[in-house]
């Protein structure tokens, strides 16, 4: 779940196997999936250059929804929002699928999935990403593109997971 953990694993499994050690890719979630996004980019709208954003872009771009929706930001905060929004992409849950929800009377913390909806276009937008949609836009792309599937599952024979136990869904699904 950390990049020291990878090097770490990287490091002793180069100790171990030494040269056969060479094809081994250890890495986070979210390294693996921003290396193969760059590679990918264009499948999914995006260009090679994409911008990671972190969670204070993310907020910074949540605060300007509010502001343009004519939300009271006092209400249910930025980071609330935040949360709310990546625990839905977490589940692999669209602004359309949100918005499906909502309409079937059911309110997540009161926040309208026109807030989902502008952020993800915001983000679109600036040819940008935060980090859940690096895992989020990877198996988009993995879904919409059986030939780049397939290209990785035929590179990575075997996975390990170190702290399995703390996947969530979409790493599940990755």
């Amino acid at each position: 779940f950390t990049n020291k953990a990878a090097n770490e694993l990287k490091s002793r499994l180069s100790a171990a196997l030494g040269e056969k050690s060479k094809d081994i890719c250890a890495s986070t979630f979210h390294s693996l999936c921003s290396r193969i996004l760059r590679i990918h980019a264009a499948k999914i709208g995006y260009t090679s250059h994409f911008t990671i954003y972190d969670d204070e872009d993310s907020i910074k771009v949540i605060k300007e929804c509010l502001k343009t929706l004519k939300l009271d930001d006092k209400v249910v905060s930025a980071r609330s929002i935040k949360n709310i929004i990546s625990r839905q992409k977490d589940k692999l849950i669209t602004p359309e699928e949100y918005k499906e929800v909502q309409n079937e009377g059911y309110k997540f913390s009161g926040v309208p999935y026109e807030v989902y909806e502008y952020y993800q276009r915001k983000l679109k937008e600036a040819n940008a990403m935060d980090f859940d949609d690096l895992i989020y836009k990877t198996v988009e792309l993995f879904e919409h593109n059986p030939d780049v599937l397939d290209t990785y599952q035929n590179r990575f024979r075997y996975i390990m997971v170190d702290e399995y136990q703390d996947t969530n869904h979409i790493q599940f699904l990755l």
